[in-house]
């Protein structure tokens, strides 16, 4: 399954890749015209072979705090028991080791790319390196004290740093990410802009997240989110923008006519009760919408095959329409739209010679994806995480028959466990 333009499904189909592109992609009947000569030969029998999921925002250090905090409102969730617990935990170190137990769990699951902002950004970018993980990495940026820059200064200075040393990477596109629009400044916010236009990066944000957002920014500015950082000059291509739960006809409209990349994260904003995005609208404007999971902490997962099945039925629940956001268009969201919203779409999304050779192996072995009449309806409603047998990013094979190859999946885990038991404690002490 291509999940090109064309939708081209070659049953069955071969790729060919040559170090970290795809060079041939076609009917297996077609393979022997092509005299390509393998060093190594995968033998998908039984399976699909997919262009490889993008999470379009994720916080991936804070699977550390998966199950600390739930059943909250969005604000309560936030400032009671996450901020405290990021001021009292977060370092370097613990941002390594959620990093890495964080990529076992999307490499486990298919997922090939991801976004992310959080603090330590060059850590979170040292560890994907080694794993072999594609990611757009936003250094999070905002208005008080984080756990890796205390003063605004610093932050930019770090910032800058950061976009130098991994600017033009093979697998690491670094960023700027200012957290939000009633977390930072409009002269911040002004200067993230900035930039981002000097080292050519993405901006990656929160935005219209909540109905507490929006009521924030009308009393402090007396304008919406959206109109508020069009008339800033925040907009632009370069915006990939988390949520977009709040927002009207007229703000749609905006946000196509910048360009601007959405992240939907459905299961995430269900659990918070922060609403549901208006996604069928933006699909219908031409807006640019991918698949989210959202941080571990409000999810609580990164499972992204979770995040397709359940956008496709919120959505037809919410607009009492059974035919909006198709099976077809979660897939799409999942794999060629999210490379749109990130604007990677010529490097990944699709399998196509040229492209990336990012991809991964769903087995069919599984009860539950028997008989099969859909392709797009079996990967949608009925594939699990667990039917992903082989991982592959940039032509490296990163998971081979359920094995993880790059990472010590079990040395995470135990470090995690240790953590836990910190972050109860420091959060006990604290009151």
């Amino acid at each position: 399954m291509t999940m090109d333009e064309a939708l081209h499904v070659f049953e069955p189909g071969y790729v060919a890749v040559r170090g970290t592109r795809i060079i041939g992609v076609g009917p297996a009947s077609e393979l022997a015209a092509k005299h390509f000569v393998a060093k190594q030969t995968i033998n998908a029998s039984g399976q699909i072979v997919l262009p490889g999921l993008i999470n379009t925002h994720t916080h991936i250090p804070m699977v550390l705090f998966r199950g600390l905090a739930d059943d909250l409102e969005l604000q309560e969730w936030l400032t009671r028991y996450i901020f405290p617990a990021e001021a009292r935990n977060v370092t370097r170190e613990f941002v390594r080791t959620g990093t890495r137990l964080g990529l076992a769990e999307m490499i486990r699951g298919g997922t090939t790319t991801y976004v992310d902002m959080y603090y330590f950004e060059d850590t979170i970018a040292e560890e994907t390196k080694r794993a072999g993980m594609r990611a757009v990495l936003g250094e999070t940026v905002i208005d008080f004290p984080a756990p890796d820059n205390k003063t605004w200064t610093d932050a930019m200075t770090s910032t800058e740093r950061f976009l130098k040393q991994w600017k033009n990477d093979d697998l690491i596109v670094p960023a700027i990410a200012p957290h939000a629009p009633y977390t930072v400044s409009t002269e911040h916010l002004t200067q993230t802009r900035q930039i981002a236009e000097k080292y050519d990066v993405p901006l990656v944000t929160h935005l219209a997240e909540a109905s507490t957002e929006t009521e924030f920014m009308m009393k402090t500015y007396n304008q919406r989110s959206v109109p508020y950082l069009e008339r800033i000059g925040f907009l632009s291509t370069r915006v990939i923008a988390a949520h977009v739960v709040h927002v009207n006809e007229d703000e749609i409209t905006t946000l196509k006519r910048y360009g601007i990349g959405v992240g939907h994260c459905p299961q995430s904003n269900m659990k918070l009760a922060s609403g549901v995005a208006p996604v069928p609208a933006m699909l219908k404007a031409g807006v640019d919408v991918g698949l989210g999971t959202d941080g571990a902490a409000s999810n609580n997962d990164l499972d992204m095959w979770e995040e397709m099945d359940t956008a496709a039925k919120l959505h037809k629940l919410t607009s009492k329409n059974p035919t909006v956001v198709s099976a077809r268009e979660a897939l799409e969201m999942a794999t060629i739209r999210g490379a749109r919203a990130i604007n990677l779409d010529k490097e990944i999304g699709s399998l196509e010679s040229g492209k990336r050779a990012d991809l991964i192996l769903v087995s069919l072995g599984a009860p539950r994806l028997a008989p099969l009449y859909n392709l797009y309806s079996q990967l949608v409603y009925a594939t699990k995480a667990s039917d992903i047998t082989d991982t592959i990013v940039n032509g490296r094979i990163l998971m081979r028959q359920r094995r993880l190859l790059t990472i010590n999946e079990r040395a995470a885990i135990i470090a995690s466990q240790a953590l836990q038991k910190q972050v109860l404690r420091s959060l006990r002490d604290a009151r």
